[in-house]
């Protein structure tokens, strides 16, 4: 598969301004589409981890490897979202928000440090233990 760009749009932020000590559903639309030709979608879990001293919530997708980190609501680091792609057999990480630029270059440091085996513990986890 060649290299693609993927546009990630989370209404995560608009909701958390509405009702931020309520639990949000992430919209998020993710294009282009997995090799099945079904549009990615990222709604499995999600699961609270701590990144940088700041919680976010860790949703996978239906494809084998895709990876979504989202602040959580109250965070520094809101609104933000991570996501993490296997491409050509290392994890691209794609970035974009406006929260704490300390706070999510800190978080983005210790993504990179992330393993293989690391993420897909994460998407398991996510499959197993997600709301």
């Amino acid at each position: 598969m060649s290299e693609v760009t993927v546009v990630m749009r989370c209404m995560a932020a608009q909701l958390w301004r509405l009702a931020p000590m309520r639990h949000t559903v992430c919209i998020l639309a993710l294009l282009p589409v997995v090799a099945s030709g079904a549009p990615l979608n990222c709604n499995v879990g999600p699961v609270t981890k701590t990144f940088a001293a700041a919680p976010w919530l860790v949703y996978s997708c239906n494809d084998p490897s895709t990876v979504v980190f989202v602040s959580a609501p109250g965070s520094p680091a809101a609104p933000f979202y991570f996501i993490l792609s296997l491409e050509k057999g290392a994890y691209r990480i794609r970035g974009e928000g406006t929260g704490s630029k300390t706070v999510t270059d800190a978080t983005l440091r210790e993504l990179q440090s992330l393993s293989t085996a690391d993420v897909q513990a994460l998407r398991q986890e996510t499959m197993t233990h997600g709301h």
